[in-house]
């Protein structure tokens, strides 16, 4: 595209330049825990490749990023609703700014989901932006 317009494809493939460290991981393990892997970014069914796939490299790393991303979405709302009460008891009327607010995290966290399930179905482990680098659990 001119003058520095980017597709929205590109966009979204700048936003999934995060490290891949696929070539740490067994090709066999990856083909046979894909599923697993794109499981862990379907909220608490995260715990299904947690317990299920204990033994699988690929399937915990995605399970960590599944985890980082569900406890940031419980985080995220516990939040938004407790400033959406305050900014209600203050006046009604702000409660757009919150609304707002909320609908840019979420969707913020849709697209995480859509670059983790992406990058476990096609066999990749790469990092969600921004969290992807934070470990919960032991690769």
């Amino acid at each position: 595209m001119s003058n520095g317009q980017q597709s929205l494809e590109e966009q979204f493939s700048n936003l999934n330049n995060t490290a891949d460290i696929t070539n740490q991981f067994d090709p066999q393990d990856i083909s046979q825990n894909k599923v697993m892997a794109v499981l862990a970014y379907f909220g608490i069914l995260v715990l299904i490749p947690i317990f299920a796939a204990k033994e699988s490299k690929f399937a915990r790393f995605h399970s960590n990023q599944g985890l980082i991303l569900l406890i940031l979405g419980i985080a995220l709302s516990i939040i938004s609703s407790f400033l959406s009460t305050i900014l209600f008891s203050i006046s009604y009327k702000l409660m757009w700014i919150m609304g707002i607010i909320s609908f840019a995290i979420w969707v913020i966290i849709a697209v995480f989901f859509i670059l983790g399930v992406i990058n476990a179905a096609k066999g990749r482990a790469k990092e969600l932006p921004l969290i992807g680098h934070f470990k919960l659990l032991k690769v």
